[in-house]
């Protein structure tokens, strides 16, 4: 039986930002990610708060080499009107830019980065059972090697949409949210504008539920999708042309995207806000989108996954070290906060309240700085 101090579960972004601390902590730490990496992800915009938690986690510079397309400000458009959020404009002070990622990309750089200095990540190996054994948890998995046990201190659940210990542990609750829907493909840009607007991510408004995005990579490649009450899609057509009626039904869109190529046929992903009836236990917690899943609209979802994975990484180190922590105050009211503050925004978007300041005549500069901060 392998033994070591913490498994984690996933080596995506939340997961290796774990890995990391932990390991820069002196702790054996063992990663089991069920896929084969590079696997594909999506939602590539990232938010100027992830970079502090990338360098506290010694991740940054190894992101920074990759040359991502660097993101400065973000755009909304609806009909003739538009607002923009520049980073420099925000409440307090802090990173005034960040990155785009092909999301793939992305999770590999953090997971080769996490393996190269000693963690142990062990892909395409899939969690069968958990079980809590006195002062240690016994995790049984399964690989192409056959079936194997894991013997650990403590369990870090950061498999994200796979919700790992969330369905093994019966912890899935109900999202009070809507059921909404995600679009999407990437293409390649070949009608890229030669000026900010072809580097920044833009937020296209089609109705007061309905928005899309376009994100530029460095690569050449664009993200493209659709997100919101998606009901109107005609079922008898392909992904394909259903997603070239949308393009052709909007101006905006007809012009910056017209009939470029896919590459590839476009996904759906429904009903993909989830919640947790509780976030930790006996030697275990979850992080990330194992916890809580709002919306795609305002890109809380990796930004929660490292804020989430950071802060239970520090908590299980102090308590591995033999001090008693207080989960619900340090992890659960903090992480919280910030899914309330996200809900609050997701809300208020989808309602048309948030639209109808972002596309005022006129903004005021301190609600705008404050907007900015997220």
């Amino acid at each position: 039986m392998q033994e070591t101090n913490v498994l984690i579960i996933g080596a995506g972004p939340s997961g290796s930002i774990v890995a990391s601390y932990l390991n820069q902590q002196g702790f054996n730490v063992t990663s089991v990610e069920k896929m084969k990496f590079p696997r594909f992800v999506i939602g590539e915009s990232l938010l100027p708060t992830y970079m502090d938690l990338l360098d506290e986690a010694n991740l940054l510079d190894a992101v920074k080499a990759a040359n991502f397309q660097e993101k400065f400000e973000a755009k909304f458009i609806n009909g003739d009107k538009t607002c923009d959020f520049n980073f420099e404009e925000q409440y307090t002070p802090g990173w005034t830019w960040t990155w785009q990622v092909p999301r793939e990309d992305f999770y590999k750089i953090l997971a080769k980065t996490v393996a190269s200095r000693g963690v142990d990540v062990q892909f395409e190996t899939t969690v069968e059972a958990v079980n809590f054994i006195d002062d240690h948890v016994v995790t049984s998995v399964t690989s192409a090697s056959g079936s194997a046990q894991i013997k650990s201190r403590f369990i870090i659940d950061s498999s994200g949409y796979g919700r790992v210990l969330p369905r093994l542990l019966d912890l899935d609750a109900p999202s009070d949210f809507p059921s909404r829907s995600a679009f999407f493909t990437h293409f390649c840009d070949t009608q890229r504008p030669n000026n900010i607007d072809g580097n920044r991510i833009q937020v296209v408004v089609l109705k007061q539920d309905v928005w899309v995005w376009i994100i530029p990579f460095s690569n050449g490649n664009t993200s493209f999708g659709v997100v919101g009450d998606l009901s109107f899609l005609d079922e008898t057509k392909t992904n394909e042309e259903n997603l070239r009626n949308l393009i052709e039904s909007n101006e905006f869109l007809k012009e910056r995207i017209g009939t470029v190529e896919f590459t590839f046929d476009p996904k759906m992903i429904s009903g993909y806000s989830t919640s947790v009836k509780r976030f930790f236990g006996d030697k275990f917690v979850l992080t990330g989108n194992s916890t809580e899943f709002l919306d795609p609209v305002f890109s809380s979802g990796v930004t929660l996954a490292l804020e989430s994975g950071l802060l239970a990484a520090k908590l299980v180190a102090r308590q591995l070290n033999g001090a008693r922590v207080d989960w619900d105050q340090k992890l659960v009211a903090y992480i919280k906060r910030g899914v309330d503050t996200f809900r609050l925004y997701v809300s208020g978007w989808y309602h048309g309240k948030l639209q109808t300041i972002f596309f005022a005549d006129e903004i005021h500069p301190e609600i705008k700085k404050e907007f900015v901060q997220f």
